[in-house]
Order: C-alpha cells, then sequence, then structure tokens
C-alpha cells in the first residue's frame, strides 16, 4: 500500500483479494506503511485489476515460499516488546537461567543472580524433552508455576518450552515468551496452537533444519495471525563430534537477509562445552544477533540438565560484559533494565 494509506483502502484491497477461492490476505502493518501478503496460489489474483485500486503502490510476487516471514513482505525488521525488553531493535538482550526449574528455591537465586549481572529474560525448562526416558523430564506445570513467581518477585521477563498442544493455554497464562525447541519446530499442530496466542514465540532451529525449513516452520506461527516470532539459532547436527552441535554463526546474517524476524544464538547448546560459550556468543553479537540464550545455574555442578554446559552466575557477568564493546562497534548496545 501507498505511505499512510487510509484504512477504508486497505480494506477493500482485503475484500477484493477474499473474492478469490483459496487466496487468504494477511496485512502487516508498519509504523509508515502497511503491506498485505496474499497467501495461496498468486496466478488467482488478478494483478492489474489489484494495482489499479485506491491506495495500492505496487503489486510483486514473493519468489520465496515463506511470504510473511520474507524481507520482500516486510522491508523494515520486526520488533518485539515484552514488558521493558524490546528484542530485535538497536539493543542486544541476554536470556539466562538454568536448563531445567528444580525448586522455588533455585529459581529465587537464579532470577536474583540473573538480573542484578544483567540479564534481561529470565529462561527455565519445566518441560524437559529428553533423549532418555530415565533422563530428568521437568517438573511440568509445577515449575512453570514455580519460575512465574520467581520472575514475578523480580520483576523479570520470562521464557519456558512448551512442547504440548494440550500445554499451550497454561503456559501462557504465566510466562511472557513461549519457546519451541528444536525437536519441535516441525510440530506443525505445535505451531498452530501457539500462533494463536496472543504471547510471542521463539522458535529454535530444527538439529538437521535447512534455513528454508526453519523459515517455514516459522510461517507457520505467523500464518495464525501472530506477528510476534523470535528466530534461534542452536546449532545443528553434522559429523563432527568435538562439539555437542555445529553452532552455524553465518545463519545470522543469512537470517537477516532473507527474513524480518529478529534472531538469537544459543551458543550453551550449540558447543554443549562451557569454555565455548563466551567466545560464540561474542562471535554471534558481532554477526548480528539481536540475543543470546545461555544457560546459566547459581550452581552449575548440582544442575539436574545439562551441568556440564551450564554457565556460572561469575562467567554469566564476564561475558555479559564482553559483549558491550562488541555491540557498541557495530553500532548496538546491551539492553538496560
Amino acid at each position: 500500500m501507498k505511505s499512510h494509506a487510509p484504512k477504508p483502502d486497505i480494506e477493500r484491497v482485503i475484500a477484493e483479494i477474499e473474492k478469490n477461492k483459496g487466496l487468504q490476505p494477511v496485512p502487516l502493518f508498519g509504523t509508515e506503511r502497511t503491506v498485505i501478503a496474499v497467501i495461496g496460489d498468486e496466478r488467482a489474483l488478478d494483478e492489474h485489476h489489484i494495482a489499479s485500486l485506491p491506495g495500492v503502490s505496487k503489486v510483486m510476487p514473493v519468489l520465496q515460499p515463506y511470504k510473511l516471514a520474507s524481507r520482500e513482505a516486510r522491508k523494515e525488521p520486526t520488533t518485539i516488546t515484552v514488558g521493558p525488553v524490546t528484542i530485535g531493535g538497536d539493543e542486544v538482550v541476554i536470556m539466562a537461567g538454568p536448563c531445567a526449574v528444580e525448586s522455588d528455591k533455585q529459581m529465587e537465586v537464579a532470577a536474583q543472580e540473573v538480573k542484578k549481572r544483567g540479564g534481561h529474560i529470565l529462561r527455565g525448562g519445566a518441560f524437559k524433552p529428553r533423549t532418555g526416558p530415565y533422563s530428568f523430564q521437568g517438573l511440568g506445570r509445577e515449575g512453570i508455576e514455580i519460575m512465574a513467581r520467581a520472575a514475578k518477585k523480580h520483576s523479570m521477563v520470562t521464557i519456558s518450552e512448551v512442547m504440548d498442544v494440550r500445554d499451550v493455554e497454561f503456559v501462557a497464562q504465566h510466562i511472557d515468551i513461549l519457546q519451541i525447541g528444536a525437536r519441535n519446530m516441525q510440530n506443525f499442530d505445535l505451531l498452530k496452537e501457539v500462533g494463536k496466542t496472543k504471547k510471542p514465540v521463539m522458535l529454535k532451529r530444527g538439529m538437521s533444519a535447512t534455513i528454508k525449513e526453519f523459515l517455514l516452520a516459522a510461517e507457520y506461527i505467523l500464518m495464525q495471525g501472530n506477528p510476534d516470532v523470535i528466530l534461534c539459532e542452536r546449532g545443528i547436527r553434522t559429523f563432527e563430534d568435538e562439539t555437542r552441535n555445529t553452532l552455524c554463526i553465518a545463519t545470522v546474517p543469512i537470517i537477516k537477509n532473507l527474513s524480518h524476524l529478529p534472531i538469537l544464538v544459543d551458543p550453551s547448546h550449540g558447543t554443549g562445552k562451557p569454555h565455548l560459550i563466551r567466545p560464540m556468543a561474542r562471535a554471534a553479537v558481532a554477526a548480528g544477533a539481536d540475543g543470546i540464550m545461555v544457560e546459566a545455574h547459581p550452581n552449575p555442578i548440582e544442575s539436574q540438565c545439562d551441568s556440564d554446559q551450564a554457565l556460572s552466575m561469575e562467567d554469566l557477568s564476564e561475558m555479559i560484559e564482553e559483549l558491550g564493546p562488541i555491540a557498541k562497534a557495530i553500532g548496538r548496545n546491551l539492553a538496560t533494565l
């Protein structure tokens, strides 16, 4: 649409598109202009007729199969504001906390320490998709409630994974950002369900997913009318066995070129080794990541989950201090609360 096109013009274009069976108009409202993405077989659309309607600037085909996530659908980067935190803007955010919620005391200390040391968003897992069935599976809904209490006491934004469509509504009532883990990146029913919520969703890249598949998974969420999607690179599975996964930092600038969605990097799962987390976090910020997600535990050796890749709170402090100058060097800053 043309810059500042009036609402009646936008509504008329949407109505004209809806006349074509099988086509779904999805308006994307920006600060300067509105883009109306069209989902479906574009051959059914009379481009010349739509282009002639009042308020239309131009009609252009989107070549990528992911239409809503594409840069062609929205030129300006998407920013997502959750409480005092904005993801995708000029500031780099830090998500930190234990891999798994274990107790009220543990999360109380974690929230206090993460905030004190410069973290912005408290992470913690209540539903743990473990490779083996005998590993700690998390506290479930009780863990979600524990995390929510600790975060509320310290005025922190929260993020936690949801694994089952039956838990989406409950988790959304208590947690600020819903996380879809790597193993569920292509759980399409779950993607649709979180897309129906009004909560931001962070989607992690699947361990064997291409970038195209990653963005198509995001499309499932966007199609449900939820524009607040955050991507997260957490490493992919390759032949290399020196690290837990192969952390592909190149994903960050590639996504920035292809999509308007913000992207974070998780060097904890990406490497699986504490001594690699800080170097890879530095590299991610230098490459343009909008934030870093790391596992940090008040006492890593006692962690019931991924103890071998969790940072101590002292290491978290040092990592955050290192990231500030790097962010500034590329024209950004670490977020402040």
